[in-house]
């Protein structure tokens, strides 16, 4: 018999033994987080200079949003209501969490205490981002193993945090400091997250995947340098780093794959807001395509990002969804794909399962709020009214556009033709929306 001829063997033979286990399971959970990646750049947005063959898989086989928002427009607070369902300000969670701030709170419930309860497996892997403490870190909010740092952003091989001095190592196991010097680490966060799935293969399990790339500092794999060395700087950078994620994200799945579990696993991708353009990140390098803004901005390219799910034979294949959607609604959705009861509480997600069924199903918004520091934006419909949003187009060159800018994004993406004088009645009534959501959390 052939070595091909015993691996077919073998696979078939496990196949076989998990199928009794996988029949009427609960499906396993897989939400990956990219870091400051920019609106279009995977290949299945357009971008016709990145190489991501994994990721426009997983759209060939599942519904990809081309009108999908981040929470926020900046790290924690975007993770907060990815995690929670809710908008950042009500989340307790307005901005970045630094080092000795308390984060998320720990009365706040999360998707993994939520999938805990119902018996889930739950692991995070990768980037925190939410606090510090105790009863912040992820073991305290939800996740039964947790394998990664705990604050914004770390060199990928000292594992020290990347900022301003003085710098500090951040590297956790279950909150208990761990030291792998010079070990790349994406590389230990597709290690851990597959000794994870071989542990709990025959129970349902939930992993929050949360990568620090493509987010600063650039350390893409040198074939990828290779590979981009014609583009310019620095273009060249960032889409080494990108597609280096893009590596990882395929040895998860292909890790997946390999254990037979595919088929019962849904897998989220999303990023979590755009692209930089600090000057740690070169000032730029991602891409926004026709949308104004990047990380830090509620103009589009601030907000809107990337975002794909996909679970083989149960929802859509190769599809695309033109409703908007926000972060915070994969909390419901995905206990509503699980069957595990939606919270008591009130969260400001709403489940997109109808979505999914459907292109011409409504948006389950007919409004949304954002706001982050002075800058707010008000949603109904297609109209966007905003209030001295920061406009990071260019990172040298950063500026705030004062006063409130109203745009009608069916026709202007570009957020450049401010309809204010012209729809007075509609400024006003996005104001009250506005005024009135920020009681409710005040």
């Amino acid at each position: 018999m052939t070595t091909i001829c015993r691996h077919l063997l073998a696979t078939l033979l496990f196949l076989a033994c998990i199928a009794p286990l996988l029949a009427g399971r609960k499906p396993n959970v897989i939400i990956i987080l990219a870091d400051d990646q920019g609106t279009l750049d995977v290949g299945c947005y357009g971008a016709k200079d990145l190489t991501t063959p994994n990721l426009d898989k997983l759209a060939q086989r599942g519904v990809r949003f081309t009108q999908f928002y981040a929470a926020s427009a900046i790290c924690s607070a975007s993770r907060a209501g990815l995690l929670t369902g809710k908008t950042p300000m009500a989340a307790g969670v307005p901005g970045n969490v630094g080092l000795t701030a308390e984060g998320l709170p720990s009365s706040e419930v999360t998707i993994a205490e939520s999938m805990q309860m119902a018996g889930y497996k739950t692991a995070h892997i990768g980037k925190w981002h939410l606090g510090n403490h105790a009863g912040t870190v992820p073991n305290g909010q939800g996740f039964d193993y947790s394998f990664g740092h705990h604050v914004g952003c770390i060199d990928n091989y000292s594992h020290f945090f990347y900022w301003s001095g003085p710098n500090k190592h951040d590297l956790f196991r279950n909150n208990k400091e761990v030291h792998h010097p010079g070990r790349f680490f994406p590389d230990m966060m597709v290690e851990e997250a597959t000794a994870f799935i071989e542990k709990n293969k025959t129970e349902p399990f939930f992993i929050y995947f949360a990568l620090n790339l493509p987010h600063y500092p650039y350390q893409g794999d040198k074939e990828w340098l290779d590979h981009y060395k014609d583009l310019p700087y620095p273009r060249n950078l960032y889409a080494a780093f990108l597609s280096t994620m893009d590596t990882r994200i395929g040895r998860l799945l292909g890790a997946v794959e390999e254990m037979g579990l595919t088929n019962n696993t849904i897998v989220v991708f999303q990023s979590d807001h755009g692209h930089s353009t600090e000057e740690r990140a070169h000032f730029g390098g991602g891409y926004a395509g026709p949308y104004r803004g990047a990380k830090a901005s509620l103009f589009e390219g601030g907000i809107r990002v990337p975002a794909i799910i996909s679970w083989p034979g149960q929802l859509p294949t190769n599809e695309t969804r033109e409703q908007m959607a926000v972060s915070c609604d994969w909390f419901p959705t995905i206990l509503d794909l699980c069957g595990v009861p939606q919270p008591a509480h009130a969260i400001d997600g709403k489940s997109l399962v109808d979505v999914f069924k459907s292109a011409t199903a409504s948006s389950p918004h007919k409004r949304f709020n954002w706001q982050l520091g002075k800058q707010w934006v008000a949603r109904e419909g297609n109209f966007k009214l905003c209030h001295d949003v920061n406009d990071t187009t260019g990172g040298r060159n950063r500026k705030t556009i004062k006063g409130d800018h109203l745009y009608d994004l069916s026709k202007d993406q570009n957020e450049t033709r401010d309809l204010a004088k012209d729809h007075p009645e509609v400024v006003k009534r996005l104001k009250k929306q506005h005024d009135a959501w920020e009681k409710s959390w005040k």
